[in-house]
């Protein structure tokens, strides 16, 4: 009973609750990466997923560019759950789904990026679909789900299955239009270091903080897990943007973090039997039984 009722809510805050893809079929689609992938490894846990996710989002929205698309183009600051269903689905689906799921959504997302325009408050023109604006947005993704995955997840990851996961992870990026995206460890870091003096926290920033803080209604049926995940993503930021933030914990905050989200971790894991990941699994096995008789 208790574990069905924390699976419908965390699918509930998932992409899962939007529908629309069967991950189960057709038996022996391997997606866009396969079982045997990293992309699977690092994405196949949903605790430090959603605290990557957290991160990645404070993490994108520190380039004025890349949050300025979100401001004049979202509804985020009314619909927070849409907006958190919508990039899980897309990332469950470029990840776990069947092919051609993972393709349409591509293509939809490329579609939007075209109609993505503006004059951020400088003058500086904008697009959605500039492809450094999609290595930014994919780098603070990709830096941000290994780092949960390091933290709360696979903990002993080598330096050449983090280099891997980057390379595979950087298919999506260039299908979306990027031309360029950093692909190992070192290049990652390197690249991070090279956007700081681009990036900047301003008034809409510190609003975006605000209200992700203050959470929404629409959270109350995780709420208990909601301040933890947050606090969790705000953690696995590099440290100078925790400061330019005004988000980093003190020694002992941290380490009250992350013993608590390493407590809530296997819970959620218990509970969570049929996710994305689960059920493209389930999809390969059908193909391997079927191969048996």
């Amino acid at each position: 009973m208790l574990r069905n009722a924390i699976e419908r809510r965390i699918h509930g805050i998932s992409g899962l609750a939007l529908g629309g893809i069967d991950y189960s079929q057709p038996p022996g689609d391997p997606g866009l990466f396969g079982p045997g992938s990293m992309v699977w490894r690092v994405h196949g846990d949903f605790t430090s997923m959603l605290c990557g996710g957290v991160s990645a989002l404070l993490l994108q929205m520190m380039h004025p560019l890349a949050l300025a698309g979100v401001w004049d183009h979202s509804n985020f600051r009314d619909d927070m759950l849409g907006r958190l269903r919508r990039t899980s689905q897309f990332v469950a689906a470029t990840s776990f789904g069947p092919t051609a799921d993972a393709e349409r959504l591509i293509e939809r997302v490329i579609s939007i990026h075209r109609h993505v325009t503006g004059t951020y408050t400088d003058g500086r023109a904008y697009r959605a679909d500039d492809p450094e604006l999609l290595t930014w947005v994919h780098v603070s993704e990709a830096r941000s789900f290994l780092a949960g995955c390091l933290r709360y997840y696979q903990t002993e990851l080598s330096i050449e299955e983090q280099d891997r996961y980057y390379r595979e992870s950087a298919l999506t990026a260039y299908r979306l239009g990027a031309t360029w995206v950093p692909e190992t460890v070192g290049e990652v870091e390197a690249y991070l270091e090279r956007m700081r003096p681009e990036l900047i926290v301003d008034a809409r920033t510190r609003e975006v903080v605000r209200l992700l803080w203050a959470g929404s209604p629409q959270f109350r049926q995780v709420r208990l897990f909601y301040r933890l995940f947050l606090r969790g993503g705000a953690d696995l930021l590099p440290d100078w943007a925790q400061d330019a933030l005004e988000l980093r914990a003190s020694p002992a905050g941290r380490r009250a973090t992350r013993a608590s989200v390493n407590t809530l971790a296997p819970v959620l894991r218990w509970a969570v039997r049929d996710g994305a990941r689960a059920r493209a699994t389930a999809r390969m096995s059908a193909a391997d039984a079927s191969e048996s008789r």
